[in-house]
């Protein structure tokens, strides 16, 4: 009896299997040709992202050297000189643009993500934010000179901290309002429990669980406008000479590189070039700083 059922169990188990071949067949060739455009996509993106990297440590390398950060910008047709007083200006503008959108930004998105469940301020403020992180910088930047320097009648270097801080207050909003939006239910109502006031609650208990991504939004906000050149032609314009006058034009590397790249002098190219590679691995080792301290803590 055994015999006599095998074949046609065999052929039962056989006949789906035979169905379903074409159909399998041409999925797995969709599959395949999903994954080879997939891959081609990647390494053509690669490769160019490669190609800008390796060009710009090929032509800017040669131009890292002591002068360089020790030594003022230098006339028009001037031999030497270095990137001193825009390096300076940069870290000025950078820096106080951080201590000012850092407080507004955080407080901001505790408020939205705290308090602004279902309030129309909360969502108009959310609106806002996702229309300022999509605007064009330059936009910003004719903004603030509109509103101040066509005022004040003069460049300055307040005019292009403003401008920054408008484009990295937003994404210190949004990464903090996301965060705060990962943390558990239980532990809000763990320290309700406990008697603990709202406000409380939320900056001792939820942000310090998620403070880990918060300050990786600031180090992305930092990243983000410390190679912004649009804003600052408007707003801090540039200064040949080193000053650390806020109230006046400033020098700061994005306008610097700007012009040294335009002009047909060589050594003003080869400090645009040592700039550019300058701006870029500061932004790279912020971000890699920011990942890593994001990989520390994830809340759960």
């Amino acid at each position: 009896m055994s015999t006599q059922h095998t074949p046609t169990a065999a052929a039962s188990a056989t006949a789906p299997e035979a169905v379903m071949n074409p159909v399998y067949r041409r999925r797995l060739l969709q599959h395949r040709i999903g994954m080879l455009f997939s891959f081609l996509a990647m390494g053509l993106g690669l490769f160019v992202l490669a190609w800008i990297l390796l060009t710009l440590i090929v032509k800017g390398f040669s131009a890292i050297n002591l002068g360089m950060l020790t030594e003022n910008t230098p006339g028009p047709g001037g031999e030497g000189g270095g990137l001193l007083n825009p390096i300076i200006g940069s870290l000025m503008m950078v820096g106080i643009s951080t201590l000012i959108s850092t407080p507004i930004g955080i407080l901001a998105g505790i408020y939205l993500a705290e308090y602004g469940e279902e309030s129309k301020l909360a969502q108009v403020t959310r609106f806002v934010t996702d229309i300022m992180l999509s605007a064009p910088s330059i936009v910003i930047g004719l903004f603030v000179y509109a509103i101040y320097v066509a005022n004040v009648g003069h460049f300055s270097g307040w005019a292009g901290t403003f401008a920054i801080s408008l484009i990295a207050i937003p994404v210190v909003v949004r990464t903090t309002d996301n965060m705060l939006k990962l943390v558990p239910s239980g532990l809000r109502e763990a320290a309700f429990s406990l008697g603990a006031p709202r406000w409380k609650v939320a900056v001792t208990v939820r942000l310090r669980a998620v403070k880990a991504g918060v300050v990786t939004g600031v180090l992305l906000a930092v990243a983000r406008i410390s190679g912004e050149t649009a804003p600052l032609l408007f707003t801090a314009l540039n200064n040949q000479f080193f000053s650390t006058n806020m109230n006046r034009p400033i020098a700061n590397l994005p306008v610097v590189i700007n012009q040294f790249a335009m002009s047909p002098y060589d050594n003003w190219t080869a400090l645009a070039w040592g700039g550019a590679l300058l701006i870029t691995f500061s932004v790279l080792a912020l971000n890699i700083l920011s990942r890593t301290l994001f990989k520390q803590q994830i809340p759960g």
